[in-house]
């Protein structure tokens, strides 16, 4: 069953105001999907490896100083290669495009739904 006029205009106001009164909470849940910074990966990964080359070094050695900078050093690659960039993440109320591609999403579900509604009525 589609939406009456209310509906949609209170489901669009409510809409607004969450992007104007918690524009982070919508950056970080937004469906918008950043492209992975392939560069901060590799660098991570490539940390990771000395890391882990470090820990077997203080393990051989027995220094557990040398293999815990190791862990340490390990952990940080791990951190660098599973971050997001902070410049890819496109803020969605800077997006103009995304309420046009929200609106023409919900039109097609609508005329989509419609469709259905007509094929089973008759």
């Amino acid at each position: 069953m589609p939406l009456s006029e209310q509906e949609q205009r209170l489901l669009e106001e409510m809409e607004r105001s969450l992007y104007q009164n918690d524009a982070d909470f919508v950056a970080t849940v937004g469906s918008r999907s950043s492209r992975p910074n392939y560069r901060m990966i590799v660098v991570g990964v490539l940390i990771g490896i000395i890391g882990i080359v470090g820990i077997v070094i203080g393990v051989a050695t027995r220094l557990p100083l040398v293999g815990v900078l190791g862990f340490i050093v390990m952990f940080v690659g791990v951190l660098l290669a599973l971050s997001r960039s902070k410049g890819a993440a496109v803020p969605v109320e800077a997006d103009d495009r995304g309420k046009a591609e929200h609106s023409g999403f919900m039109d097609r579900m609508n005329e989509r739904w419609d469709r259905r509604q007509e094929g089973h009525g008759n």
